[in-house]
């Protein structure tokens, strides 16, 4: 099979897939908010954060296409399950206590989501600033389980 056959396959595949019916990108209802150690943490993790850890996600024009809108969809699902500021106090495991940490090690916000998204990008002061109110608002894990014998 040469280049341009090779090409047309996935021209029409991607065309195709558009037609599957796509994640609904409703937003759920806003249940109940932390009380934030200060405003500044706040904007910070709106700014940073916010778009997979909350119910109030900016969906980009690109969420709309396939496979990318499965994929954005999954990663909005999955960061909603496991910390979601606009679900505060729901029933179950918010892993607030674990934000700190994720944050200080570079495992948020994840290296995929930063070329799309360069208003999250955290300055070295920002990031320690973030880090800070986020132990103060939810806890450190990570700091507590430092303290421990």
């Amino acid at each position: 099979m040469n280049i341009a056959k090779a090409l047309t396959v996935v021209v029409v595949v991607l065309i195709l897939i558009q037609l599957i019916p796509r994640p609904s990108h409703e937003n759920p209802p806003v249940t109940g908010t932390p009380q934030w150690d200060s405003p500044r943490t706040e904007e910070l993790f709106k700014r940073s954060c916010a778009n997979c850890h909350s119910n109030e996600t900016i969906w980009p024009w690109y969420s709309n296409i396939a496979p990318l809108s499965w994929i954005i969809n999954l990663d909005v699902k999955v960061g909603r399950s496991k910390f979601n500021v606009s679900e505060w106090g729901r029933p179950g495991k918010n892993d607030g206590d674990e934000a700190a940490g994720e944050l200080r090690e570079g495992k948020m916000p994840p290296w995929f989501y930063m070329p799309a998204h360069p208003e999250a990008k955290l300055t070295d002061a920002e990031k320690d600033e973030l880090v800070k109110g986020l132990a103060a608002t939810f806890g450190d894990e990570d700091a507590e389980h430092e303290e421990k014998p």
